[in-house]
């Protein structure tokens, strides 16, 4: 111990005595250390505590049904649920829950939060003990209607309460029903959902007074997802196994309410289809790999600085070695100079963690739903920090600290600084750092340079419809007790106050917005059309106001829009797009055809071109039935207005227009859809603005690491330059001489750069929009602009070198 306090002490006086190299090396090491703390942070918490406050999750499995895809639809209808919860012997415990929109109707003005309605066991299998109060008792999940009860949340809990401690007893109004408070969740538990907050639970059986809806008793109706405890010493696969077991027996006993795919798969947690690790767990390992190329540039970069150093410092390690220092004494104390260097470059990234780990909820747009995605530094970051710095240090100090103990004490002492064996050959090693350099920073800059060609296609994106200049905002009706004709009166009576606001060009309403990850889906049968064997009916399905398609810009292929006209006591109409037309009615036209949705015959009145509707990357078409909202209601509606000009510029007529028909109904979630649809491109552009800081790091890093060693053997050269000029070279030609050894290091670089990138690079085309992971334009322009750069910063010692005075480069030392 007395041994390593004096080797720290020691280093630490070295490092002192070179404030700018010290300075250069830990600033290079706290930006790539604090890049991989960053993207740590993010998997930490989301990857490895997809939900915080839960216990052992590695135990807990998402159960998905059917084909796996990034926008499922929940698996399974409560009696479905039930079944499989009795009857497994997989699990020691299996939930069933529904994330959705509700309102405490009980605050003077409705106030819009996102509630979870969960089976009575949802807390005692997630491990979840509320910090006030209890969770929901077995005899909650008994009788529909039966249990009104609800556990909030903290923040509500805090903000709706005061974090008034005897909360429990009172009551809360949801919906327009009265809950008794049972108990306080811990303040980090937001639900079985990664990225999304629930800010109540309520038993399931309270389903029909929350939505008013008759799902428990519907075999046919998927609305709940499952997440299941594995009992110690089974493994995943046993569980999926007996999991399809007992789905292919519910399914041979109720064939026709099961008539998609029905197999089982079980996934861990950090890969769940369902919240935002379905996104996460490709992209964030992707983008701690590019961390991962940026750390090893830094280090190679410090180590060429160490090397460099070394130089100066031959002389001082050959003293030491020839009074009997030891080579691994030697080794020893080097590397602690390079550790001291890594921990201090660790705890400025530290500090650098704390601030960038919360940027994740800057990448949120505007939203419906509650996301809520965001590092965060805990013990875990702070022990991966230290683990990572400790690590970069052995890398970049190892071989500076094996090259230097490697000196022949009697030939330095004996050595004339300026003379020409200190030369060229002894900057091999870090010339070959520096086609490691070149190489990474190739890799990493077409990394860059293919998300940002990616994210400019998705501006320029044709998505199927016109995002500029409509401002949204939504509202709800049932918890203000709206009936079906007054909600009716009520949504006839808001088109026509904001059809007649100047500067308004078009508007309509909507159950849903493309291009915002939420997906609602609806059963059907289509006229004329034989499923196949196990072919799922679900489809995607919009209820959409009059004028909807010319106020979106979606082209019609033939037929009409929907009008004022088209009302209960009408032909009940519908639109599809062109995916579903051909899919069910292939080399047939599809007007005047008939689809059966919500236990009612639509007639088909138009067909409308094919859209993106859940992401802006690429995606195979999919089916969309529009229908009337006159003649399919609902209470829940999304304004839509065309505008002239800013959408912001309208929102307090929007708001202004909805209070003078009822001034106590709440107008939330008021944005642009241009903004709103960005949320399809989140994880793009965190991906994209992350890699495109790596790269810019890279293309310093490697700017600065090519200029070091060019000037350092330059330097180490002045003595031959001088010969050489005083011989008859000009200038022209020491410049050439010079310039010629950067060339080289640059076209292995890019040669070794260009076969990685291509080797690498595929792994990144699902996060791309619309550009190849072989894009020559930007293979080309990247490697032209690096070599441009390498020429330039080997151009200025070049010139340098080219200007001193042959008569002085010959008494060099």
């Amino acid at each position: 111990m007395d041994t390593l306090l004096k080797g720290l002490r020691f280093g630490r006086r070295m490092l002192a005595k070179n404030p700018g190299f010290t300075v250069i090396a830990v600033l290079t090491l706290a930006l790539s250390i604090g890049a991989n703390t960053t993207i740590f942070s993010w998997i930490n918490s989301t990857l490895l505590d997809p939900i915080p406050g839960a216990l052992h999750t590695s135990e807990l499995m998402s159960v998905m049904r059917g084909t796996r895809n990034e926008s499922p639809v929940p698996p399974f209808s409560y009696p479905d649920y039930v079944d499989l919860r009795d009857r497994n012997r997989s699990f020691s415990g299996f939930l069933a829950y529904h994330d959705d929109a509700m309102t405490l109707t009980d605050t003077g003005k409705p106030i819009r939060i996102w509630g979870s309605l969960t089976s009575a066991n949802y807390f005692d299998v997630l491990g979840v003990q509320p910090i006030l109060g209890r969770a929901f008792l077995p005899t909650e999940e008994q009788k529909p209607g039966g249990a009104p009860v609800v556990v909030i949340g903290y923040g509500l809990w805090q903000a709706y309460f005061g974090a008034d401690r005897s909360v429990v007893g009172r009551m809360i109004e949801i919906n327009r029903h009265s809950y008794t408070i049972v108990g306080v969740a811990p303040p980090t538990f937001q639900g079985c959902k990664t990225g999304l907050r629930s800010d109540l639970w309520i038993p399931l059986m309270m389903d029909q007074l929350v939505f008013q809806g008759d799902r428990l008793d519907r075999r046919g109706t998927d609305w709940l997802q499952a997440v299941g405890r594995l009992k110690p010493g089974v493994d995943r696969r046993q569980a999926q196994q007996e999991m399809n077991l007992l789905m292919q027996q519910i399914v041979a006993q109720y064939p026709d309410s099961h008539r998609g795919p029905n197999e089982i798969t079980l996934d861990p947690l950090w890969r769940s289809p369902f919240g935002a690790n379905v996104y996460l767990y490709k992209s964030l390992p992707l983008l701690m790999a590019l961390a991962g190329v940026v750390l090893l540039l830094a280090c190679a970069n410090v180590a060429n600085l160490l090397l460099v150093r070394s130089m100066a410092r031959r002389r001082e390690i050959s003293i030491r070695m020839s009074i009997g220092a030891s080579r691994s004494q030697l080794v020893r104390q080097l590397l602690v100079e390079s550790l001291l260097l890594a921990l201090a470059g660790g705890g400025i990234a530290l500090l650098l963690t704390a601030w960038s780990a919360g940027t994740f909820r800057d990448f949120i747009p505007p939203t419906s739903v509650p996301i809520t995605l965001n590092g965060y530094v805990d013990r875990t970051v702070l022990l991966a920090t230290l683990l990572i710095s400790i690590l970069t240090g052995l890398i970049f100090g190892i071989l500076p600290a094996l090259r230097s103990s490697t000196l022949a004490p009697v030939v330095v002492l004996k050595e004339e600084a300026g003379s020409v064996s200190a030369g060229l050959h002894k900057a091999r090693l870090s010339s070959g750092l520096v086609v490691v350099q070149i190489s990474l920073s190739l890799l990493l800059l077409i990394c860059a340079g293919l998300f940002i060609r990616s994210l400019q296609n998705a501006q320029r994106f044709d998505p199927g419809f016109d995002p500029n200049h409509v401002l949204l905002a939504s509202f709800e009706l049932s918890p203000a007790g709206y009936s079906e004709a007054d909600g009716l009166k009520f949504d006839r009576e808001l088109l026509n106050k904001l059809e007649a606001y100047p500067g308004v060009e078009s508007v309509t309403l909507a159950d849903w917005v493309p291009l915002s990850l939420n997906k609602r889906t609806e059963g059907i049968n289509s006229e004329g059309y034989v499923p196949r064997l196990h072919e799922s009916m679900d489809i995607r399905r919009a209820i959409v106001g009059p004028h909807y398609f010319q106020m979106m810009r979606v082209l019609l292929l033939a037929g009409r829009d929907f009008t004022d006209q088209d009302t209960e006591k009408s032909q009940h109409v519908s639109i599809v797009n062109q995916e579903l037309a051909g899919r069910y009615w292939p080399g047939q036209d599809a007007i005047g055809k008939r689809i059966r949705a919500r236990g009612e015959w639509f007639t088909v009145g138009g067909v409308a071109r094919n859209g993106k509707y859940h992401r802006m990357v690429e995606e195979a078409p999919e089916p969309l039935l529009y229908l009337p909202l006159f003649q399919s209601y609902r209470q829940d509606a999304i304004i839509h207005v065309r505008v002239m000009g800013a959408p912001q510029a309208f929102t307090s007529a929007v708001t202004n227009a909805v209070h003078e028909l009822d001034p106590n109904l709440p107008v939330f979630n008021v944005t642009s859809l241009q903004q709103n649809v960005q949320i399809a491109s989140i994880f793009e552009r965190i991906a994209g603005t992350f890699v495109g800081a790596f790269g810019l790091i890279a293309l310093v890093l490697a700017t600065v690491g090519i200029y070091a060693v060019i000037a350092y053997t330059t330097r180490q050269r002045t003595h031959e330059i001088g010969i050489r000029m005083a011989l008859g070279a000009q200038q022209g030609d020491v410049i050439r001489l010079v310039l010629g050894q950067g060339l080289r290091l640059m076209l292995i670089g890019l040669a070794i750069g260009l076969f990685v990138s291509l080797a690498l690079t595929r792994y990144l085309g699902n996060m791309l929009i619309g550009v190849t992971t072989t894009n020559t334009l930007t293979y080309a322009s990247v490697a032209a602009m690096l070599s441009i750069v390498a020429l330039t910063a080997c151009f200025i010692p070049a010139w340098r070198a080219a200007k001193v005075d042959p008569t002085v480069a010959l008494r060099h030392e």
